[in-house]
C-alpha cells in the first residue's frame, strides 16, 4: 500500500491530459491510505507487539536518570583527551615498528 501512495503520488503529480487531480485531492488520498495502512499494520500480531515494544520503552525512558550538563561535558571532555592520548602512543608505537623493522631489513643490505 505505501508502493501504491509513492506511485499514485508522483503519477498524478505529473500533467497529462486525462485527469489530474489538484493537490488537495492527493494530500486526502494520501492520508487516507497511509491511516488504513497504519490500521492494517496494528491489528497484525508484528504490529501489536510492535505497540507493546513502543510501551515498554516509553516507561523504560521515563526511569532513566540523565546527566546534568555539566557532566556529560565532563565526560564527553574526558572521552575526547582519552581518544587523543590513544592515538598518538597508537601513532607512536606504529612509528617504533616501523623504524625497527627498516632497521632488521636494511642490515643485509
Amino acid at each position: 500500500m505505501l508502493a501504491f501512495i509513492v506511485w499514485g503520488n508522483f503519477y498524478f503529480a505529473r500533467p497529462n491530459d486525462i485527469y489530474q487531480p489538484n493537490t488537495i485531492v492527493r494530500i486526502i488520498a494520501v492520508s487516507v491510505i497511509s491511516l488504513l495502512t497504519l490500521f492494517i499494520a496494528v491489528t497484525t500480531n508484528k504490529g501489536k507487539s510492535f505497540l507493546v515494544f513502543l510501551q515498554e520503552s516509553r516507561k523504560e525512558l521515563r526511569k532513566v536518570v540523565w546527566p546534568s550538563r555539566k557532566d556529560a561535558t565532563q565526560t564527553t571532555l574526558l572521552v575526547v583527551a582519552v581518544t587523543v592520548v590513544v592515538g598518538l602512543a597508537l601513532w607512536g608505537m606504529d612509528n617504533l615498528f616501523r623504524w625497527v623493522v627498516l632497521i632488521l631489513t636494511s642490515i643485509g643490505r
